[in-house]
């Protein structure tokens, strides 16, 4: 048993042996088991990769010499599909390789691609920076171009960034490769390469700025032509020379840091100003180009919202939004004096024309006697001080949207300061008291504007007023206090798209010449921008209601630009020169350096600024609404035959009657004089609550007591009024036996003593209580003034002659008189019917009944006369 047991012991060991080395061995067959997976499926994705690599590649263009050498031009259609011009097929002359000098080239290489002759085709080592930008950044994000590959997409390929694209330009890449030497290639390159100004090539560029053949070129100019290609309409010298001049020393510097030229070589070149070896203004090439202000327009929105697309070569249809009769009509308002008389060739402006729902550009105006191919746009380009179109932009629309303030709004035109304690002026140096914000935005007042940014700053704080801005499409890093009177510098089309959105309800849009592209293989893109509602209804209402005062009120600055059969709203806008200024450039008496005028209806919003291109030229008092008759006149143009809509009031908003010159606004009240009541909008549930009791009625004068004293001749009037009520008069008025009320007497006392009153006289008086604008009822008395004895006992003219003699005073030097006429001669009175003392020289005749003395309401404790007859 213990044999057994011993034996099934070794066999126990042995097995446990066997499985221990076994195991041992075991990690041997896993690596190669993992090695073959990873080989098979390194076999598996290269295949699937070479698939993918064919299937992308398939429908890659063949190599056509023709193609590589000559850019597809782009075609530019206006908005009813019609053709108006062709891009790419100007301004290009050829160089060969051997033509171009090595400074040339070596700044092309240090910006493009300074490994150019050491690939073939693709820069592996700039491929790999690229796709960690692409996995960190997104796809897209960095290019790795290579001079051959921007050859290859410029002459074959569209500028889509997907694999399918980058798979065939690599592909054509390699192939161009095998096919040209890097000399030929080079040369494909810096012959077809866009440059502004509707030019193509180094060369034709160097004779377009800077008049030079390229072996004339120096250091500063051959690195400005070389820093162009990455963004030819944003570095063009004659528009932009001071970003021209930062490319520029970014490519010298590139070019020193891969050893093409010394540090003091690079430095020496970057202190040279860009402007100062460019052709001048009066020798550069004419414009003969259809349309170039717009067109203008069409290639930089092309560059700048699609960079990869390249509008001289791609061969694109451009579906634009021009409005060729508009603009048909603006370049005959600029370049003649047949609708606007201009004082001068050099004084220039700037136009812009929008469709006010949809933002599209119908028409541009670049300038005033343009002789330049995309020459400076005065449209675009132009930044200039908006001066008060900036108000309702920065002020008053905050304040509508974030404080809710309504239309009537009570804002003091008084002396005020800016934060810092800077006193800030209006532009005639006057203050007008309260009044409405829409007075206020009508009337232009500067201190009623920055009280309004105060106010929005207090309450919600300055970055909501930013915010409201950059969402009209002007962007600003910091909002200060006098941005409240226009100091930001804007373009009119920039104008033009923030004017807009009031227009639109709120809905801003932003300004665009492009509906849609159309590359060559028939693909399309939409180009039209995004709808935003960038404030409420009730703001963009409001705004625009008052914006119609501007034009429509007697008050408002802009009434030369109004159509009267459109509804229209608009501001005017007017900037300023400082005392230095006024003093350094010897500025004249009431000039000013820009005028703008903003506007708009239902259909049409247009931006025009003037002025002079030099600010030290200033615009004339005369001159200074030619910016409202250009307005005018181009408004009345495009809104003929059709309809213009007034400007809907929403649901948000309520209209109130506001009593006038309140602060705060208050209601008016039943007692409010109609000329005191002002019609005004509220956001609905905002209006105000209180009701004004200014011109609410007073209590009237109470127990009112009439009496005449005989002793005195005197009426004696008295009557009652609460001791507490302040700043209380009286006003009181009589009437005589039923004639009209005669003013007497404005007292704070409460009686009046009425001396020598008309005997048998029946007075009617009247007592009101008045305090400022404030009336009382008024409160009545009756007063009857009783005869005198001898009067009534005696009657004259009662048809007994013996009456005549019953009283000597009735015989004065003359024979007895019938019916109580005495005549006489000499001095005498004669008393009959009547209650009146007459007076006569010679002969009197003083016919009784009717000769009852009025009092005099100008002197009442005096006597009445009354002169007899003759």
């Amino acid at each position: 048993m213990s044999e057994n047991y011993q034996s099934r012991e070794e066999r126990r060991k042995q097995r446990t042996l066997k499985q221990k080395n076994k195991g041992k061995k075991q990690p041997k067959g896993v690596f190669k088991r993992i090695f073959l997976i990873l080989i098979a499926l390194g076999i598996a994705g290269m295949l699937i990769g070479a698939g993918t690599f064919a299937f992308m590649v398939k429908d890659t263009p063949k190599l056509d010499e023709k193609a590589l050498k000559d850019p597809i031009s782009s075609k530019i259609l206006d908005i009813n599909g019609e053709l108006i011009t062709e891009v790419g097929l100007e301004n290009r002359e050829y160089v060969n390789y051997e033509d171009i000098p090595e400074l040339v080239e070596d700044a092309f290489l240090a910006t493009e691609d300074v490994r150019f002759y050491k690939h073939n085709g693709m820069d592996l080592i700039r491929l790999g920076g690229a796709v960690l930008a692409n996995v960190t950044r997104g796809f897209g994000s960095e290019g790795a171009s290579t001079i051959t590959q921007q050859v290859v997409k410029n002459s074959f390929l569209n500028n889509e960034k997907t694999l399918s694209r980058k798979a065939q330009e690599a592909w054509l890449a390699f192939q161009l490769e095998r096919k040209y030497t890097k000399q030929q290639i080079f040369e494909m390159y810096v012959n077809k390469i866009w440059m502004s100004q509707r030019s193509h090539g180094v060369l034709t560029a160097s004779h377009i700025y800077f008049g030079k053949e390229l072996d004339e070129l120096e250091l500063h100019e051959a690195a400005l032509l070389a820093g162009m290609p990455q963004s030819p309409e944003n570095y063009n010298p004659f528009k932009h020379p001071d970003r021209a001049e930062k490319r520029r020393n970014i490519v010298l510097s590139l070019m020193n840091q891969h050893g093409f030229i010394t540090e003091e070589e690079m430095k020496a070149a970057q202190a040279i100003p860009v402007e100062s070896s460019l052709v001048k203004v009066e020798d550069r090439k004419s414009n003969d180009s259809p349309y170039d202000s717009f067109v203008d327009v069409v290639i930089e929105e092309v560059e700048e919202k699609y960079p990869d697309l390249d509008i001289s070569s791609d061969g694109l249809t451009i579906y634009t939004t021009l409005d060729t009769k508009a603009q048909d009509y603006v370049e005959k308002m600029l370049n003649s004096n047949d609708i606007v008389q201009f004082p001068n060739d050099e004084f220039q402006a700037g136009i812009t024309l929008l469709d006010t729902k949809t933002g599209e550009i119908r028409a541009i105006g670049g300038g005033r006697n343009q002789e330049v191919k995309r020459g400076f746009n005065y449209a675009i380009d132009s930044k200039r001080q908006a001066g008060s179109t900036f108000k309702p932009i920065m002020d008053y629309g905050p304040a509508i949207e974030y404080l809710k303030w309504g239309t009537y709004h009570t804002l003091d035109d008084k002396p005020t300061t800016y934060s810092s304690g800077q006193t800030m002026n209006n532009w005639d140096r006057k203050h007008m008291g309260k009044m409405s914000l829409r007075e206020a935005l009508a009337r232009s007042r500067n201190t009623a504007a920055l009280q309004t940014l105060q106010a929005v700053e207090k309450e919600v704080g300055l970055d909501k007023a930013k915010e409201f801005v950059n969402n009209l499409g002007i962007e600003l890093d910091e909002v200060y206090e006098s941005h409240s009177i226009g100091t930001v510098e804007v373009s009119s089309l920039q104008m033009a798209g923030a004017y807009s959105a009031f227009g639109n309800e709120g809905f801003y849009t932003e300004p665009h010449s492009i509906k849609k592209i159309e590359m060559r293989d028939k693909t399309t893109i939409d180009t039209t921008p995004k709808t935003e509602a960038v404030m409420h209804d009730y703001t963009a209402f409001m705004i625009t209601d008052v914006l119609k005062s501007v034009v429509k009120d007697s008050f408002g600055t802009g009434k030369q630009a109004n159509v009267p059969s459109l509804h229209l709203a608009g501001k005017t806008g007017t900037t300023n020169y400082s005392s230095e200024q006024k003093k350094d450039w010897q500025i004249q008496s009431g000039g000013v350096p820009d005028i703008w005028f903003a506007g708009y209806t239902t259909n049409y919003t247009a931006a025009i600024w003037t002025g002079y291109s030099n600010m030290k030229s200033s615009i004339a008092p005369s001159d200074q609404k030619i910016a409202q008759a250009l307005f005018k006149n181009l408004m009345s143009y495009v809104s003929e035959d059709i309809d213009t809509p007034d400007f809907k009031m929403p649901n948000s908003v309520e209209k109130v009657a506001i009593e006038k010159g309140t602060m705060p606004a208050k209601l008016a009240s039943e007692f409010t004089p109609k000329d005191q009541i002002i019609y005004e909008y509220a956001v609905k549930g905002q209006a105000p609550k209180e009701v004004s009791e200014k011109f609410d009625k007073l209590d009237a004068p109470g127990n009112l007591s009439g009496t005449f004293d005989e002793l005195t001749n005197e009426i004696l009037l008295n009557w009652e009024y609460p001791e507490e009520a302040e700043d209380i008069q009286f006003e009181v008025s009589v009437a005589l036996d039923d004639g009209s009320d005669q003013p007497l007497q404005v007292l704070t006392e409460k009686g009046l003593k009425i001396a020598n009153p008309v005997p048998g006289g029946i007075y009617q008086f009247k007592v009101i209580a008045i305090r400022g604008e404030q009336r009382s009822d008024p409160a009545t008395v009756r007063v009857e003034i009783p005869l005198p004895d001898s009067e009534i006992d005696d009657g004259f003219g009662d048809g007994d002659p013996m009456d005549d003699f019953e009283d000597d005073e009735d015989i004065e030097n003359g024979t007895p008189g019938n019916n109580g006429n005495g005549n006489g001669n000499g001095n005498g009175n004669g008393n009959g019917p009547g209650s009146g003392n007459g007076n006569g020289q010679g002969g009197g005749n003083n016919s009784g009944g009717e000769d009852i003395p009025d009092i005099d309401p100008t002197n009442p404790n005096g006597d009445s006369q009354e002169s007899g007859g003759q």
